[in-house]
């Protein structure tokens, strides 16, 4: 039997999308911008899925615009703000160390362009405070951008209370909410986000699609020029069938959202009661502020990636952390942001569990880890190296 604890590369498509999907693919198939019956089937089509996904946001449609997911998403939102404050002589960005890498490329494109950003460490826990993003703000910032949650490690940050400092300080504030989106409830008023980027095949949508929402006053510089879809924000010609997945699937995320992370934080929290059972293992993520389906470890000892290829012949699909550098054989830059050392960081497990999980594929998933743990260890230098005294334990 297959396990499947890889929820945060990307989830199964749920079947409420892929029905929503099947009528876009074989029946109204028309381009939205044709003024034909056929095309204005498709973009009514269009109109009804921006309004509901507006709706679930707490923003107005014409605040929604379709991309192709979470990255591209972020660029735009950083671009474009960045544009603005350069027009206004303001050439300066407050980020975090452990962002995606949609977020850090960006930024260090940026600093080619003579921009100036500010990184901030991030503490052990996996988080930064509101303080820390204030202290940071200076006159010529032109945009804050903090992650709502740690892809890798699963930390929460208190986005409303940075949101509130970026209102306070009349600085655009931007939030990848590619792993939040569908799991946490998001109000971009209430938590005063002025630009939000996420990706539909992290809640059970298709993948090749996501939004940026951006606050109607702020003008998008666009990524692709073409005709006049978006609003002319970004050309080419809308994937409807995955754009209306993404609507179904997140009302249905959405309408589920409590149940679901009631069920999913109890499978959680037994992943991280079994695996901290394994000595000199440490979990990576603030213990209470974290995603509901996200356990983060890192084993003393043992190398990542022969864990997942031993856990792979078990039968348990995971990861050691973000899947979009997964051929990068550097340990995880969000791992080293949080203070691990590089001989630490390299064995890692990340393990995203979703509410189709079940608790015995827990158990399952635990067992598996001790016994791969202690066959890694057991061949180790290492670790032998370790357990005779001539090296010093790093996790205690």
């Amino acid at each position: 039997m297959r396990i499947y604890a890889d929820n945060a590369a990307t989830t199964k498509m749920s079947k409420t999308a892929i029905d929503a999907m099947t009528p876009y693919l074989n029946e109204i198939y028309g381009n939205p911008s044709s003024l034909h019956s056929v095309g204005q089937e498709a973009a009514e089509a269009l109109h009804s899925a921006r309004e509901r996904m507006a709706r679930l946001l707490n923003c107005e449609p014409k605040e929604i615009i379709f991309t192709s997911g979470g990255s591209e998403a972020d660029n735009q939102a950083i671009l474009s703000a960045a544009a603005i404050g350069e027009r206004k002589g303001k050439r300066h960005i407050v980020s975090t160390a452990f962002e995606h890498h949609a977020v850090l490329h960006t930024l260090e494109k940026l600093q080619k362009r003579g921009f100036e950003v500010t990184l901030l460490d991030v503490h052990e826990n996996g988080m930064v405070t509101p303080q820390e993003v204030a202290d940071a703000i200076r006159e010529d910032t032109c945009l804050v951008t903090v992650m709502y949650a740690n892809n890798e490690i699963g930390s929460v940050l208190p986005i409303p209370e940075i949101g509130a400092v970026c209102r306070e300080k009349g600085v655009y504030f931007h939030t990848d909410a590619v792993q939040a989106a569908g799991h946490l409830p998001i109000d971009v008023q209430k938590d005063q986000i002025d630009l939000l980027s996420l990706s539909a095949h992290k809640f059970h949508g298709p993948k090749g699609i996501g939004l940026l929402y951006a606050k109607k006053t702020i003008p998008l510089t666009s990524l692709i020029e073409g005709g006049a879809q978006e609003r002319r924000k970004r050309a080419g010609t809308e994937n409807i069938p995955a754009i209306m997945g993404m609507a179904a699937a997140f009302e249905e995320a959405c309408a589920q959202m409590e149940e679901n992370r009631e069920k999913v934080t109890k499978l959680r929290d037994r992943l991280i009661q079994g695996l901290s059972e394994i000595p000199h293992s440490i979990l990576n993520g603030d213990r209470e502020k974290r995603l509901p389906g996200n356990a983060h470890f890192c084993f003393e000892g043992i190398e990542g990636e022969s864990l997942l290829l031993l856990l792979d012949e078990k039968g348990v699909c995971a990861s050691s952390g973000s899947a979009c550098t997964s051929g990068d054989l550097d340990p995880s830059h969000v791992l080293l942001a949080i203070g691990r050392p590089h001989e630490i960081a390299h064995g890692s497990l990340r393990l995203t569990v979703c509410h189709w999980n079940t608790m015995e594929e827990m158990e399952q998933i635990i067992q598996a880890v001790k016994e791969v743990v202690a066959y890694l260890r057991s061949i180790s230098p290492v670790w032998r190296d370790l357990q005779e005294g001539r090296r010093t334990y790093v996790i205690q």
